[in-house]
């Protein structure tokens, strides 16, 4: 964080006007997104596009304050600056209106949903917009294609501060700054764990937390975390110690006892990994386990009371979700700079389980549905398995029987050809053999 953060966004205001910020869904996360906006001097929302219920965003807007009046409907770009220039909203339909709006700055895709977040971030580059990728799925599946276009178009492509993935790795970015080794990072997770979950026996604790069946359960079964400690590793090359990785019941004070190596009576079986815990007063937070390399190091914090060494944990006991996410456009836009970016090479990726048996000629449904759930694999382990990346497995289609628990890959599965990501991941997937050892390429 910058100290002169709000000093900034201030000037800015004065000097040129708050920063004008396109929207990509107005679903739970796109709501808070505008009400949070609405909120803060120095950013406004400029324009909301929403694929099929435009009356989502006008909700949207409406609790967050605006006028009815304040809402214009908008069919193109003129359009879209038009609204924009009179201190209005545009509502689009046209994600290209709302990303070819000269008026726009920085666009945030809040959807998703893999394959309209592909969507979502191409048009944003190829207009000359910053990116904001609230959109985890996407991101591990293709980010770093988008960030490689993003740079070759001279704008950012970052992910969303206020996700867990990007707030582990403020305390990652903080601890090798220091110099300290990191031995495992990552967050504890907020919903119960049910590698079963299904949105039909969720419905009731939806409507009671105002969510979708479908989200829900994309947190209860696990694949939300693996999604985002995918995220985690693939921005600072730590890695999940094993498919799936851990998960321990281990609380606060006991993280730096258990994230360690197993002939020190943790549970790793080598340092610098990503892992999730079930122990309470860890979650909603992020952890980052590390290891002084200097004894004067380690006094100093076991006498500040970090922890009783000779590995310690820091902890940051909140994220803020789609809260935080406006930070991430204001800084790309002030000061060119990301929150979070994949590496340029892979390091991990998440793959896809069977939820139950899986037939052939079944058609994928969505994550957080019945099919299949996360799991979390070395990239080489991944590329050896030919593992389904979970970002492309709607719509694929099983091609030979899968038992309930099995990994989907190309030779069980076959993806749709006719995706936006699944195209971008074809030609990343052929670039990144560079990357594998010569007998396996």
């Amino acid at each position: 964080m910058f100290p002169s953060f709000a000093a900034d966004l201030a000037e800015r205001v004065r000097a040129r006007g708050p920063i004008v910020v396109g929207l990509v869904g107005a679903g739970q996360m796109g709501t808070d997104l505008i009400v949070q906006i609405a909120l803060m001097h120095g950013l406004r929302i400029g324009a909301v596009a929403v694929r099929t219920r435009p009356q989502n965003a006008v909700e949207a807007a409406l609790s967050a304050g605006h006028a009815r009046g304040d809402l214009v409907e908008a069919s193109s770009a003129t359009a879209v600056d038009r609204a924009i220039e009179a201190g209005r909203i545009a509502i689009t339909t046209d994600l290209d209106a709302l990303a070819g709006a000269g008026r726009i700055e920085v666009v945030i895709d809040a959807t998703g949903h893999p394959e309209s977040g592909a969507q979502v971030a191409l048009a944003a580059i190829r207009h000359g917009k910053h990116m904001v990728m609230l959109n985890v799925e996407a991101d591990i599946t293709i980010g770093r294609s988008l960030k490689a276009q993003a740079d070759k178009a001279g704008v950012i492509y970052t992910g969303a501060a206020g996700d867990e993935p990007a707030a582990a790795v403020e305390l990652v970015a903080f601890a090798r700054a220091l110099g300290l080794t990191v031995v495992a990072a990552g967050k504890g997770k907020n919903n119960a764990l049910n590698f079963d979950a299904v949105p039909e026996d969720y419905e009731a604790e939806a409507r009671a937390r105002d969510m979708n069946p479908r989200m829900l359960v994309e947190f209860v079964d696990g694949t939300k975390t693996m999604v985002e400690m995918v995220a985690l590793a693939n921005a600072t090359g730590l890695t999940p110690d094993r498919p799936g990785m851990h998960g321990p019941r281990a609380t606060k004070d006991e993280l730096a006892d258990v994230f360690r190596l197993q002939g020190e009576g943790g549970v790793l079986s080598r340092k610098g990994v990503v892992d999730y815990t079930i122990g309470k007063g860890v979650a909603p937070g992020v952890f980052c386990v590390v290891e002084p390399t200097h004894p004067r190091v380690l006094e100093r914090l076991t006498d500040l009371h970090v922890g009783k060494g000779p590995l310690f944990t820091l902890h940051r006991p909140y994220h803020l979700t789609s809260l935080e996410t406006p930070l991430s456009a204001a800084r790309a836009v002030l000061y060119g700079r990301a929150d979070m970016q994949p590496l340029d090479h892979p390091v991990a990726e998440t793959g896809a389980v069977a939820k139950r048996d899986l037939a052939p000629g079944t058609v994928l449904g969505r994550i957080g549905e019945r099919d299949y759930r996360g799991w979390s694999m070395v990239w080489a382990d991944a590329r050896k398995a030919r593992a389904v990346p979970i970002g492309l497995a709607e719509k694929a289609r099983v091609t030979r029987p899968v038992k309930k628990g099995e990994l989907l890959n190309h030779e069980n599965c076959a993806v749709d050809e006719t995706l936006t990501i699944v195209k971008l991941r074809r030609a990343l997937d052929q670039a990144d053999a560079r990357f594998l050892p010569a007998d396996a390429a």
